[in-house]
């Protein structure tokens, strides 16, 4: 394991007789119960900002390919009355 640092972190009672619970079934001391709870909460933290990232990558490209829809439309019906007015003559 890389280099740690030791911290300070205050805890109800109830939320330490929880983390001696978990170590007690787990066989596992508080560090190693908080330190995986850390790396849990990390892992999901990021995950949400990934998924924010991607959401708003989402709207943002939906207005482009809106836009982009919206010309190709406009430019496809423009032949397709060109064509017919030729089919007419």
């Amino acid at each position: 394991m890389p280099a740690s640092r030791k911290i300070v972190v205050n805890v109800s009672e109830k939320m330490l007789a929880e983390i001696d619970q978990i170590g007690g079934i787990t066989s596992r001391n508080r560090s190693e119960v908080v330190r995986d709870a850390i790396r849990l909460y990390l892992k999901e933290q990021r995950k949400r900002d990934l998924y924010e990232q991607m959401r708003k990558g989402y709207v943002e490209m939906g207005d482009i390919n809106r836009r982009i829809a919206e010309e190709c439309f406009y430019g496809d019906h423009e032949a397709l009355q060109s064509g017919l007015e030729k089919l007419a003559e």
